[in-house]
């Protein structure tokens, strides 16, 4: 995510959302690195808690939201860069996967970019316990279609904490 978001060329005065965003420590690296408008999103009030508690008071500047990212009503045209890394492919409903992209195109700005990371095409079927939709990044692009040009991608093989690999998907998208 760090890479991408350097190919990118944001500077460090961009609106930054990260959906999903749980307990990770994007945030913390975003802070670190000086970005000041950084919004964390997730549908887990405990999750957020945990990463707010980690961060003590460097979390005061971050702008907290529990909400379900294909329903949230996010400020129009607002933010530089959309992140998300693991959200996506849980959104087997082709409806959902819809509002999500909905909101993706009010939310970012023009010229803003997006980046996006699902189970890859030899990824897992299911993630705890849930069904997943995986991708290639031409399969995951196509999801977000026309109104976003593919800048680049990755595979990246995410060791878990029991020991087995899961094939990620990374897509670096602008929008026009």
């Amino acid at each position: 995510s760090l890479a991408f978001i350097e190919k990118s060329g944001l500077s460090t005065e961009a609106s930054v959302i990260d959906v999903g965003a749980g307990a990770c420590t994007l945030a913390d690296d975003l802070v670190g690195r000086g970005f000041g408008d950084v919004t964390v999103l997730d549908v887990s009030h405990r999750a957020l808690e945990r990463s707010r508690e980690r961060m003590g008071q460097r979390a005061d500047g971050i702008t907290w939201r529990v909400d379900d990212v294909t329903t949230a009503e996010l400020p129009e045209a607002h933010y530089d860069l959309w992140h998300d890394r693991a959200v996506f492919h849980f959104l087997t409903d082709p409806d959902a996967r819809r509002r999500y992209v909905a909101n993706v195109l009010h939310a970012v700005k023009p010229g803003g970019h997006v980046i996006v990371a699902t189970f890859g095409l030899g990824g897992p079927e299911k993630c705890s316990g849930l069904e997943v939709v995986r991708y290639d990044s031409d399969g995951l692009h196509g999801e977000f279609g026309a109104p976003f040009v593919k800048m680049d991608s990755a595979t990246d093989l995410h060791k878990t904490p029991w020991g087995s690999e899961q094939e990620f998907i990374y897509c670096l998208c602008r929008r026009t």
